[in-house]
């Protein structure tokens, strides 16, 4: 065979030039032979032999795979069901919450793979999805990953640079953690800024801090009087179960209270628990031992059955420019009555009551998956941030003004009361009547009798939110998963529908547009 004809009958079917230009069939061939052999595809086609163009004749294009499930505003069963007849790493990646946020120290998808194959033996890692997640991961593991174990590890040794990984943090000190709403708000909203000098730390906006933090003393006061031992011994368990998840009861638990309970009422209990995933679920690990309370355990076998506290990861308030050693964060101190017990959300405990200014805290940073400021610092910005949502606007608004940008800038910042839940206040305010914040548009819903709500604002508001968008506007969502951003993303559609004067598809089209080309972007939890 004629190996060269061949490569040259191959060449001539390579098109370099587009349909569309003003030229002949004779002058399209001659110019597609001739551009062929100067970047050098015909060199490439002579040496690779009849084979290699046979194979190119046939090969065919690689099909991207889909994955329906990777879409957060299906109920987790809804994703399950999506794939149902996927591999086991796809059934996984399903379980997660399909934010893609970064909280786990990866995507949805590179978790669940790495689940699969027993490089992370973590389970819990994905804090927007949550005990539903944990469980439905759990549940697969059991299923099709014998070679995976839910059972508490220690970190590998992390080879990124100190500060950039969960697995390598590094030592910062608190500065402050100052209350931001005033007397009489059914909240606590802390400002916490947290001294970065000498870590090495570099942040841009749009990243999230995470904080290892430590459970309170009176839970680990109160599960220790559950355990076997001396002074000694408790008081090293203690600082131990410090730094261990304490928040769920767990399948480890039950088993390891089935070589300890012997009583046939308590071991049906127990049995009852083992095969019933949500009444566990229901438990904290207090709860659990409360209910078995006539027999006391062993403190390093009740600390080989939990895993170690996860980093909380929040949402930083600060650009960099403005602050070059520091960091702030807005946080939401968690409180709740559940079983006639008071129980305190983890993080927001800490840095709200357990850590004193100097303190150190073990930090790093989780770089955002682009959710940031636009490049162009010209186009307009729209910002939805209710509650401490707002957080990482009022990092995208000291980003522009340390920038000098000219970009137009629209927030929607809603929450409570505004007499004692206007969050930034006195920053937003200054910014509005300086001209770096065109527009400030507020809900806050218990000032009227009808409640109001950021989506409503966006609503009101909807011709000319749209006209932002027509004129290449960027549109950021930060907070709340599960409702309000649900509720956001629904108002966004109608305003598209109802002022692009679209079809539902037209707008849904639309705004898949504006996400594939960065210009929609969310940081929810």
């Amino acid at each position: 065979m004629n190996k060269p004809m061949e490569t040259k009958k191959l060449v001539a079917a390579i098109s370099l030039i587009p349909e569309s230009a003003p030229f002949d069939e004779a002058q399209r061939a001659w110019l597609n032979g001739f551009f062929a052999g100067m970047t050098g595809i015909e060199e490439m086609m002579a040496r690779s032999g009849s084979a290699s163009v046979a194979q190119l004749e046939t090969a065919e294009p690689e099909i991207e795979e889909d994955f329906p499930w990777h879409d957060d505003a299906l109920a987790i069963d809804e994703r399950l069901a999506l794939a149902e007849d996927r591999p086991y790493e796809r059934k996984l990646m399903a379980a997660m919450a399909q934010l893609d946020c970064g909280s786990c120290g990866y995507l949805c998808q590179s978790y669940a793979e790495a689940i699969a194959s027993g490089e992370e033996t973590n389970l819990t890692l994905c804090s927007p999805g949550g005990k539903e997640t944990a469980k439905a991961v759990k549940k697969l593991v059991k299923i099709g990953g014998d070679s995976v174990s839910a059972a508490p590890a220690t970190a590998a040794p992390s080879s990124a640079a100190p500060g950039t990984s969960r697995k390598n943090p590094v030592t910062a000190k608190l500065i402050e953690s100052a209350k931001l709403c005033g007397e009489g708000s059914n909240k606590d909203v802390r400002h916490v800024e947290i001294d970065l000098s000498g870590t090495g730390l570099s942040y841009e906006v749009g990243d999230a801090l995470g904080v290892f933090p430590e459970n309170c003393q009176t839970l680990v006061t109160q599960i220790l009087e559950h355990c076997l031992g001396d002074e000694s011994a408790r008081a090293a368990a203690a600082t131990t179960l410090a730094t261990r998840d304490l928040s769920m009861a767990n399948e480890e638990l039950c088993e390891l209270f089935d070589t300890i309970v012997s009583d046939g009422l308590e071991k049906e209990r127990l049995q009852k628990l083992k095969a019933d995933d949500d009444q566990l679920d229901e438990l904290d690990v207090l709860d659990f031992l409360q209910l078995f309370s006539d027999h006391k355990v062993d403190p390093d076998a009740l600390i080989s059955t939990l895993t170690e506290l996860n980093p909380r990861l929040y949402s930083i308030a600060s650009s960099q420019k403005a602050h070059s050693d520091a960091v702030h964060l807005t946080v939401g101190k968690v409180t709740y009555e559940k079983n006639s017990r008071l129980r305190k959300g983890v993080a927001s405990t800490f840095l709200a009551e357990r850590v004193d200014a100097g303190s150190d805290l073990k930090v790093f940073v989780q770089k955002s998956h682009g959710f940031t400021v636009p490049a162009n610092d010209n186009d307009p910005m729209i910002m939805v941030g209710p509650g401490t949502g707002i957080a990482p606007f009022v990092a995208f608004l000291q980003e522009r003004q340390s920038r000098g940008a000219k970009g137009d800038n629209w927030l929607f910042f809603g929450d409570q009361k505004s007499e004692t839940d206007f969050l930034y206040r006195e920053q937003l305010t200054s910014w509005k009547s300086g001209g770096q914040l065109q527009r400030l548009d507020t809900a806050f819903s218990r000032d009227q009798e009808h409640k109001i709500y950021v989506q409503d604002r966006m609503l009101e508001n909807g011709e000319e939110l749209f006209a932002w968008l027509e004129r290449g506007g960027y549109f950021f969502v930060c907070g709340d998963a599960s409702r309000m951003a649900k509720d956001v993303d629904a108002a966004l559609h109608k305003i598209v529908e109802t002022h692009g004067k679209m079809s539902a598809d037209e707008a849904k089209a639309y705004i898949k547009g504006l996400k594939d080309k960065g210009r929609y972007s969310r940081d929810v939890y």
